[in-house]
């Protein structure tokens, strides 16, 4: 058979495996009412003077409907929960408010991690509202705060998942005694967008006890879903539509001053200066206009560094502050692994000049996330000034699912030295256009994905095609999920993110738990993962499978136990310690077993510790140890003391012999009060022989204003000497319209 024919064999295969996923997703029942639609609070007007406190002593709040009677989610969703609850609301012209009051019937100390804004859910007494403005069970915002007063506050997309990268202007206050903590916030009408003229809303709250060891939730939801799950709302009934919002014109300008050198290309000391800043619009009560001027992102925290032992590139998140608001309209489509925009790959070592974005509700079924960036050229690369569009469109269909089109255009402008070479490292352009369904049944039990790209580059070898699709389900003791994908080998997304092309992938996995009564154990059970990838060709090139033993104790601690069996053909010459040693040679066949344990300790302890490890062969017939392990210690709820540490011992024939290395990062993580921090991350990475330091100092002086003051220095380990050191002081401040 000749290879076009295998190629064609192969696209034809692969696309009958994709359109039998999408036959399956889309056959399934998608169309029903509202879960706990039976579940209504009604809020009404005040024209009472509420002073945001923590007391909750105001006439406005004797007068509003309460919202009790939680049910119990963790540790197992039988009834209602132990510990009482009680949540009013109530508005004026200007602001939502809530006060919510939480008894202790299981007597014991508040545990929370620090005063930081955006704790971490899992370590902290917490209250979270959840607000589906649109009714669509999709989108909408999290506000929040733990039992000391830290606030939390996010978007949310996906039907359940919160970017706690998101700010906003809000106030809130907590008190506490030995029977209750209490917590009350404002949270004007400018800094949420909602529909105009609609008088019912999704909402949920939650709490989260530590010492007795409960999650709990105003409407029922399985123990298997978060209580964000927006499927599982009740609904917020207002006496009249919520005020209609004047234009909010908000301006963010910075000023910042910085000294910095380079020691290992011995350059001059350099003094910065640089002024710029944001404009947020709002063009309707749900759609934000962004825009940016000669951004800075120096206050953003560093990335943490992690041992590389993966054939292919690794994926840090996005942390700057301009790409994050509805960035899920931007980054979720596609898969981790196949993504068609990343927005990390803007602003790579070249200055981002200016840049805008659109994003929002058009309207309960409509979502539009629209956004433009330029950057400057570089004359000593020779790299041009490149103009970065995207454009998101999202349509919800039946109940919860939607439809998805994207178009990313990357295009490179004014070439400094513009020659036949440089326009082969630098193309003039690459595109990606593409569509995706997402599936989310009613009762979130069943979830699903399909999705095709096309890229188009200046060369055949950037014009190829990627499609996949997955379908998931999920109830109390059954976890299963079945995804396959294919990357053709000329497909390129040059402001994305996808490590690997030219293969097909079938991965699934299926989990059992068992609920053991009476018993320290909440549940236990089995986990089969099994993944397979191929060429175009449909030949073996790897493969994983893993067995492992999940085990969940009633005070929330871990223990994970697993074996793998793993195949890989090398497609390319690969040094199996990424230390800077010889490489193994393409197409060599590698086989192994390994054995992992996972612990995690309960949160509930001042002391909290993880450890985990694997033991067992490696390439060319070696043998890996590694072991990971996670330490803190808090003084709560100021001083909060963590390290991370890994190590890693590569035993191989020569020329590698015995390779090991370290990785140990620590932090100190000081919260004077919920408006100023100072936080220290040190890294030590034998890896990369480097070690890194950086230190923060933050004073949010007013709401979404701060004051920065950052010092970071990178060192060679081997010989100890400075690598590049900077300390810059940033000063940013929120006027608002």
């Amino acid at each position: 058979m000749s290879s076009t024919n295998k190629r064609t064999n192969t696209l034809s295969a692969s696309k009958r495996l994709y359109l039998t996923f999408l036959f399956i997703v889309l056959a399934l029942p998608v169309i029903a009412q509202k879960k706990n639609e039976a579940y209504r609070l009604h809020i009404r007007k005040t024209n009472s003077l509420i002073h945001v406190d923590g007391k909750g002593d105001e006439k406005a709040w004797q007068e509003t409907d309460v919202a009790t009677n939680f049910f119990m989610v963790l540790p197992m969703d039988n009834g209602q929960a132990n510990e009482p609850s009680e949540i009013r609301m109530t508005y004026d012209e200007n602001n939502l408010y809530l006060l919510a009051t939480f008894y202790n019937a299981t007597k014991g100390s508040y545990y929370v991690e620090s005063l930081r804004r955006d704790f971490i859910f899992g370590k902290n007494d917490n209250f979270l509202l959840f607000m589906d403005p649109f009714n669509n069970q999709t989108t909408g915002y999290s506000f929040g705060s733990n039992a000391a007063g830290a606030q939390w506050d996010g978007t949310m997309y996906g039907g359940g998942s919160v970017d706690l990268n998101w700010d906003s202007k809000w106030i809130s206050a907590v008190t506490s005694d030995a029977e209750k903590w209490v917590f009350e916030m404002a949270i004007p009408f400018k800094s949420i967008r909602y529909e105009d003229g609609v008088t019912e809303w999704g909402i949920n709250f939650s709490r989260l006890d530590l010492k007795s060891g409960e999650k709990s939730s105003w409407t029922p939801i399985p123990r298997q879903f978060p209580t964000a799950s927006l499927a599982y709302t009740g609904t917020l009934v207002w006496d009249s539509p919520p005020p209609s919002p004047s234009t909010n014109f908000s301006i963010i300008p910075y000023v910042l001053g910085g000294i910095n050198r380079d020691l290992e290309n011995n350059t001059e000391t350099q003094y910065d200066k640089k002024i710029g800043g944001d404009v947020k619009f709002s063009l309707s009560t749900s759609l934000n206009l962004d825009l940016t001027v000669n951004p800075d992102f120096s206050q953003v925290e560093v990335d943490r560094q992690v041992t590389n032992l993966d054939r292919f590139e690794l994926f840090f998140p996005e942390k700057r502050q301009f790409f994050l608001e509805n960035g899920d309209l931007f980054a979720n489509f596609g898969y981790a692994t196949i993504r068609p925009f990343f927005s990390r790959r803007i602003g790579l070592g070249v200055p981002i000049r200016a840049g805008a974005r659109v994003s929002g509700n058009l309207n309960n079924k409509w979502r539009m996330g629209l956004m433009d960036m330029q950057t400057a050229s570089v004359e000593d690369t020779g790299l041009p000034s490149q103009n970065f569009g995207v454009l998101s469109l999202q349509r919800k269909v039946f109940s919860r699912s939607s439809i998805g089109f994207m178009f990313v255009n990357k295009e490179s402008i004014n070439y400094p030295q513009d020659t036949d070479s440089l326009r082969t490292i630098f193309p003039k352009f690459n595109r990606n256009v593409g569509m995706e369904y997402n599936l989310a049944s009613p009762n979130n039990q069943w979830t699903g994905k399909a999705f095709f790209l096309k890229s188009f580059a200046p060369n055949k070898q950037g014009n190829g095609i990627t499609q996949a699709a997955h379908l998931e389900y999920k109830s109390r003791k059954w976890n299963w999920r079945i995804q396959e994908e294919s990357v053709e080998e000329d497909y390129t997304a040059e402001v994305g993110f996808v490590p690997r092309n030219g293969y097909v992938n079938i991965t699934s996995y299926v989990g059992h738990l068992f609920f053991p009564k009476k018993s320290t154990i909440l549940s236990h059970g089995p986990k089969l993962s099994t993944s397979y990838f191929f060429n175009e060709k449909i030949e073996r090139t790897d493969n994983i499978n893993l067995f492992e033993y999940l085990i969940d104790f009633r005070d929330r601690s871990k223990f994970n136990l697993g074996v793998s069996d793993e195949y890989v053909e090398l497609l390319s010459p690969f040094d199996p310690t990424r230390s800077g040693k010889e490489s193994l040679d393409v197409g060599t066949q590698h086989h192994w077993n390994a054995y992992t344990f996972d612990f995690i300790s309960k949160p509930q302890s001042m002391f909290t510790y993880s450890i985990g490890g694997r033991f067992g062969g490696y390439y060319s017939e070696g043998n890996r140890t590694s072991l990971i392990s996670e330490l803190g210690y808090r003084f709560q709820p100021f001083v909060s003391l963590s390290s991370n540490l890994s190590y890693n011992h590569i035993h191989l024939p020569a020329p590698w012999n015995n390779t090991e290395f370290w990785l140990i990062g620590s932090e100190v993580d000081v919260t004077f009060t919920n408006k100023l921090f100072f936080a220290t991350l040190f890294q030590y990475n034998e890896q990369s022989k480097n070690f890194n330091l950086n230190s923060r100092f933050q004073w949010r002086y007013k709401p979404a204003s701060d004051l920065f003051l950052v010092y970071s220095n990178n060192y060679l380990i081997e010989p100890f000497e400075g690598r590049n050191w900077a300390l810059t002081l940033k000063f940013t401040y929120w006027f608002n319209k």
